[in-house]
């Protein structure tokens, strides 16, 4: 079994360093970790240390760092505009998306979403997808946290003009005649995916999307849930960028 991960905001400088704060206290008290056994240590950023327990305190833990690496970025950098979706479909496809490698995911409200985020629950609807991915991240032993973009949301005009600034852009649609495994990725720069609510995306938007450059794309035969478009498309651009 891979030693665990924890997220700090900055990695040890020399070869002592104490975990403390809430990842310490995980660390310390849920997980139990104890003297001689390996962790890692990431910053989400692309910086990884890791390290053995040297001692263990209540809610903190004292570790010796064996290693600290850095690693690039991803290019071509994979963001997917998810459509906001009800009860946990859409937490469920942020875990997802994150486990298999995306670098950034836009909440979108299309005009088919059945869940809206306004207000407060805009707010915390974001915070919890930011959670989620972060818990994820750790869970996938990530070096480079994803990022979960709006303010709380992007509006499909918002989203419109992302997709110009792209290297390139795909719209999942069940009825587009061209598959994404077969289209022309960019060597660099950033691929953006849109994959709609539980309701589809209507025929506006795939104008406007289209308009703004975006190819509509299909993955196969069956038609896939909201909480599942999105990674299975990931899986197949993490294949043809040889991420995998």
């Amino acid at each position: 079994m891979s030693a665990p991960l924890f997220l700090v905001d900055e990695l040890p400088s020399g070869r002592l360093y104490t975990l403390g704060g809430a990842e310490g206290h995980h660390a310390a008290t849920v997980q139990r970790l104890r003297v001689g056994e390996a962790l890692l240590l990431a910053d989400g950023r692309g910086g990884m240390a890791s390290a053995v327990v040297a001692a263990v305190g209540k809610g903190t833990l004292d570790l010796t760092v064996t290693e600290l690496r850095y690693a690039h970025a991803p290019d071509p950098r994979l963001t997917v505009a998810q459509g906001i979706a009800k009860g946990d479909r859409g937490e469920l496809a942020v875990q997802a998306m994150t486990e298999v490698g995306v670098d950034e995911i836009l909440p979108w409200a299309a005009s088919r979403s059945v869940a809206q985020w306004r207000g407060d629950r805009g707010a915390k609807s974001r915070e919890k997808w930011a959670a989620v991915a972060r818990e994820a991240a750790k869970q996938a032993r990530r070096t480079f946290l994803p990022v979960v973009g709006g303010d709380p949301d992007l509006s499909t005009k918002q989203l419109v003009q992302r997709l110009t600034t792209a290297s390139a852009a795909y719209v999942l649609h069940e009825e587009a005649t061209e598959r994404l495994s077969q289209v022309e990725l960019p060597a660099a720069g950033e691929i953006v995916l849109v994959v709609g609510p539980e309701g589809g995306i209507d025929d506006a938007e795939i104008t406007a999307f289209l308009a703004a450059g975006a190819v509509a794309v299909r993955l196969g035969e069956n038609v896939l849930r909201t909480s599942t478009a999105g990674v299975a498309a990931l899986s197949v651009l993490a294949t043809r960028l040889h991420r995998w």
